[in-house]
């Protein structure tokens, strides 16, 4: 099969070539519940440029070369012996976790967590590739009105937006703030999910023009250009008192610190992007009574519920489409800020 194939670090990321587009092995099942998938999408995250850059090596045992794509739709193409529920031919979309189920992280549905797992574009081989080798819990079955190249990215950034989204809704009032920054892949699909789930008013930060008015077809009430002056704006918008909820889609920079600064007290600060570091004293801690939570994609049972809203049409992901062959294009337009949305690979 054909794959783009990372075979070097670049730390800089200044090289022409992250990955070479080559032959490969085809897949193979060895286990009774391993399924192929025939891809017919898969998405560009900016995890993938971290990995290229050589950050993940502290994180996972994985040797060079491999495959990137942890984001990823299609057909099933063959079934182990063992597996049921799924048949040759059917339109798919990919948890990024392929577990056992059996240990009591899973047995709970908290599979990213799962203490026997593995993780196709981060630790094992991924969706650059014209197949893929996952297993039978990992698999939910789309409907007929969403095609594999349009939903990819909800396996990664559609499910990690909607997790943190998800918990920021269980809290938020009517008459309530909540404050998003990044208003890229992740961001836009959040946005959607909180105007889909909860009635606080939705603030948007992003540093570009075009992100902004994505984010206002996508439900924000506020728009605030990030250009070092977005705490005080929000403050403006919140009567002093800032977000009771604030979504960090970035996660580096000077996001973490004006993303708590714009944090009400006993608000919380849901983050998402990383690459940067939370630095806060303990004093200020104890007063301000802010709530710091990770969030680390989501479950199994929240991508069905994901797709249950995109299938009604409340949720919707702005893609551009790129061939397999073009994965350096489409991560070099990552790296660069051209991509307004989700990057997508179609073999």
């Amino acid at each position: 099969m054909k794959a783009a194939v990372l075979h070097a670090f670049d730390e800089k990321l200044t090289g022409k070539e992250f990955v070479r587009y080559e032959d490969v092995a085809d897949p193979k099942i060895s286990r009774p519940t391993d399924v192929i998938v025939r891809i017919g999408g898969a998405g560009v995250c900016r995890t993938d440029l971290h990995i290229v850059e050589g950050i993940w090596r502290s994180k996972v045992d994985v040797a060079l070369p491999y495959i990137m794509g942890h984001e990823n739709a299609g057909w099933v193409e063959a079934i182990g012996p063992g597996v049921e529920g799924v048949k040759v031919g059917d339109a798919v979309i990919c948890h990024p976790l392929v577990t056992s189920g059996h240990c009591l992280a899973c047995r709970r549905g908290d599979d990213m967590h799962a203490l026997d797992s593995s993780f196709p574009g981060i630790n094992a081989n991924g969706g650059y590739a014209q197949y893929l080798l996952t297993g039978q819990r990992s698999l939910i079955k789309l409907p007929k009105t969403l095609a594999p190249r349009e939903v990819a990215p909800y396996t990664d950034a559609g499910l990690t937006a909607y997790r943190a989204a998800k918990k920021a809704s269980r809290h938020l009032l009517p008459g309530e703030y909540v404050a998003v920054i990044g208003a890229g892949g992740l961001g836009h699909i959040g946005i959607q999910v909180l105007a889909a789930l909860c009635a606080a008013e939705i603030i948007v930060i992003d540093r570009s023009e075009p992100s902004l008015e994505l984010a206002k077809a996508c439900g924000a009430h506020h728009l605030i250009k990030a250009d070092g002056n977005e705490v005080e704006a929000v403050l403006a918008l919140t009567g002093g008192h800032g977000a009771e909820a604030t979504i960090d889609f970035v996660g580096e920079g000077d996001a973490v610190a004006r993303g708590l600064a714009m944090t009400a007290n006993g608000g919380y600060y849901y983050i998402v992007g990383y690459g940067g570091k939370i630095d806060i004293p303990t004093i200020d801690m104890i007063t301000s009574e802010k709530t710091i939570v990770g969030n680390l994609v989501g479950t199994y049972a929240e991508l069905v519920e994901l797709m249950a809203l995109a299938d009604r049409g409340r949720v919707n992901l702005h893609t551009r489409e790129y061939k397999l062959s073009e994965a350096n294009d489409a991560l070099h337009d990552l790296h660069h800020g051209k991509i307004h949305g989700r990057a997508v690979l179609v073999p």
